[in-house]
């Protein structure tokens, strides 16, 4: 069970504009959209989503489905696939400070239709409360599907270990397999 927390820790350093600059994971045989709020510095250096080695997202991914942690964007791309996942986040561009969901200001809504045209995905799932608080007013009138929020994998969520975040997620596995009829893992790619 997550720690209790206490008081909100002040955000420090510079606010900026970002705009988004990873394109979603998605292929045609997609079936669950896990959202973040916006890709972090250190994810927007490295190319691709959850990039900062302290995120436990791909420790949480793997933990589900018993896999050793992708060590590269290929293994985690094909992770994605393997499981029938696709990544994105619910913000296209926002004024922010470093990584700090809760220093968002001028939040502009990603239009999620495309990734939804890709792909018949079946459950949408935000990573963290931001994320969903987000999605809640700016995307789910728009895309017509509801979401569930999970908690955040960041660092910054110390209070939640990580078995407990992997109990959590169960949920992104359960509806994989509830959508894909069991038959969950696509033969023949490597893990």
């Amino acid at each position: 069970m997550p720690r209790s927390g206490g008081a909100r820790p002040r955000v420090a350093g510079e606010a900026r504009h970002v705009t988004h600059p990873l394109p979603a994971v998605v292929d045609p045989g997609s079936r669950v959209l896990l959202l973040g709020t916006m890709p972090s510095p250190l994810s927007r250096q490295n190319g691709f989503h959850y990039g900062n080695p302290q995120n436990r997202f791909w420790r949480v991914m793997a933990a589900l489905w018993d896999e050793d942690v992708p060590p590269d964007v290929e293994g985690k791309r094909l992770l994605c696939r393997r499981h029938h996942l696709a990544l994105d986040d619910v913000l296209l561009g926002c004024t922010i400070v470093g990584a700090s969901d809760s220093s968002i200001r001028d939040p502009e809504p990603n239009d999620l239709r495309r990734v939804l045209s890709v792909a018949p995905i079946g459950r949408i799932f935000c990573t963290g409360s931001a994320a969903y608080a987000l999605y809640q007013r700016y995307v789910r009138d728009v895309v017509h599907m509801p979401a569930t929020k999970l908690p955040s994998t960041s660092p910054a969520n110390a209070r939640w270990r990580l078995d407990d975040l992997v109990r959590a997620y169960g949920v992104v596995r359960d509806a994989v397999e509830e959508l894909c009829g069991g038959d969950f893992r696509l033969a023949n790619l490597p893990k």
